[in-house]
């Protein structure tokens, strides 16, 4: 299985939750090939201080090359799942993209591509944080799926 997650991010050098997410992809190396990709450009950057549907736009144009397998997007207006149904989805195919947007969320259009859209609820976190909790559902998933006690 190979999980690619994409986040319209600035990479971080020293980032305070770096050591947690690479934790979780290790973890997770026992039963997928999990990637994360930070994306950001200067493109996105100019979009940004424009408008919040201009930065929509940039970042369904910066995404959209990426998306194959199963696609999701995270989405706080999206129906949120707990962890058993977060991980009937990661069952669903061998190859699974996650799209984690911009600070201005994603264009309805982006959404309605996409083949699942989920919410981790309806409170704001940095995309940082939603990186590692991301990564965590993931590993949790895929510990359900094997019957790994972790998920207990």
């Amino acid at each position: 299985m190979n999980i690619k997650v994409y986040s319209i991010d600035k990479k971080g050098k020293k980032e305070l939750y770096n050591p947690l997410i690479e934790h979780y992809i290790k973890l997770s190396k026992k039963y997928a090939k999990v990637e994360l990709i930070d994306i950001f450009s200067n493109q996105i950057a100019k979009a940004q201080d424009v408008s919040s549907d201009v930065a929509k736009r940039e970042y369904s144009k910066s995404l959209e090359p990426h998306m194959s397998g199963l696609t999701v997007v995270l989405d706080p207006n999206a129906k949120e799942v707990d962890s058993y149904e977060f991980s009937k989805m990661l069952e669903k195919c061998a190859n699974i993209t996650f799209f984690i947007g911009g600070a201005y969320g994603f264009e309805k259009e982006f959404i309605k591509r996409c083949d699942f859209s989920v919410s981790f609820g309806r409170i704001t976190m940095s995309h940082k944080l939603v990186k590692l909790v991301l990564l965590e559902q993931i590993y949790r998933g895929l510990t359900i799926i094997n019957n790994h006690p972790y998920h207990k």
